[in-house]
């Protein structure tokens, strides 16, 4: 069983403790087993929560030993990182323990040092401040998340949720993951500056009851073939200024955009379960070569096809 140590600082965010606390704790595996033996850790018995305190079961101890120690953010990032609670988070990063940080954790994982010359995130508010503190961290405020292999930030509030599916995908694969999303009731669909690769069914929802319905799963039936915007228009018996207008409406996109996202998710599919070649797969959903499918699956993804693969394929 993978142990999770959560690292509780004094006005730890009560959401960003409780997100991996849920996802984690209700991780199955598809014998029913638990997936994670979770730790709740702190420096001190009794932790200042803000507008409540709480007390952790676990010492600093509680992060030796762990395959993986998440540092959920503070309502103050800036503060002094107790000396303490560096050396526990260096000594852990040196036994080669994954840390991660939802939030303005990442502020603790700069100050212990973890970050320097590393790509990072945190919640868009404190991107700035966090790039002038720490001036060797190449800060990008535009991601849900960012994973470095041994360490990963994550954005604000919900890019929390997705960073902890995320490494849930990387442990055990994608099935044990999208048991874990529907737990959480987590939207299949994560719009941001750049796509992440959670949980992902094979092909985009389908607004159920919508007018295009039928259109859309007409699309998914065939995203093997070249589809225009003319043909897809004649397909739902209306112009093609109509067909723009009412999937707007109706799916937030374009319908080109809509099967690019389609096409990369049935090839994510494909990469995870067949042992198929990358320009097979790219001519299975729909593109026409495949050097169109390689830069539009890295375009959606920010991986490659093989290196998609390599991270998500099913244990």
């Amino acid at each position: 069983m993978h142990t999770l140590a959560l690292l509780a600082l004094d006005q730890v965010i009560p959401f960003d403790l409780s997100t991996p606390i849920e996802v984690f704790g209700r991780t199955r595996l598809p014998d029913g087993r638990p997936g994670y033996r979770v730790r709740v850790c702190a420096a001190r018995p009794e932790v200042d929560a803000g507008l409540f305190r709480l007390r952790a079961p676990w010492g600093l101890d509680g992060l030796r030993g762990a395959d993986t120690v998440v540092v959920p953010g503070t309502a103050e990032p800036a503060a002094p990182l107790p000396p303490e609670v560096r050396e526990a988070l260096r000594g852990a990063a040196a036994e080669g323990t994954r840390i991660a940080s939802i939030c303005s954790g990442t502020f603790v994982l700069a100050a212990a040092g973890l970050l320097d010359g590393l790509r990072a995130t945190t919640h868009w508010l404190a991107a700035a401040e966090l790039a002038a503190a720490h001036p060797r961290i190449e800060v990008d405020p535009e991601v849900l998340y960012v994973d470095n292999g041994q360490f990963l930030t994550s954005a604000g509030a919900a890019a929390g949720l997705d960073l902890c599916l995320h490494m849930i995908r990387r442990d055990y694969g994608s099935a044990v993951a999208a048991d874990a999303a529907r737990l959480s009731v987590m939207p299949l669909e994560r719009e941001g500056g750049q796509a992440q690769f959670i949980v992902r069914p094979p092909h985009p929802p389908v607004p159920r009851g919508a007018a295009l319905e039928p259109l859309l799963g007409w699309l998914e039936e065939n995203l093997g073939r070249e589809l225009t915007l003319a043909e897809i228009a004649d397909r739902a018996g209306t112009s093609t200024r109509t067909l723009m207008r009412r999937f707007r409406e109706q799916t937030g996109t374009t319908p080109l955009q809509w099967l690019h996202r389609a096409r990369v998710r049935q090839a994510q599919h494909l990469l995870e379960t067949t042992e198929h070649p990358v320009e097979r797969i790219g001519a299975q959903v729909g593109f026409g070569s495949a050097n169109a499918f390689r830069e539009r699956f890295r375009r959606t993804t920010g991986v490659s096809p093989l290196s998609y693969r390599r991270s998500f394929r099913g244990r």
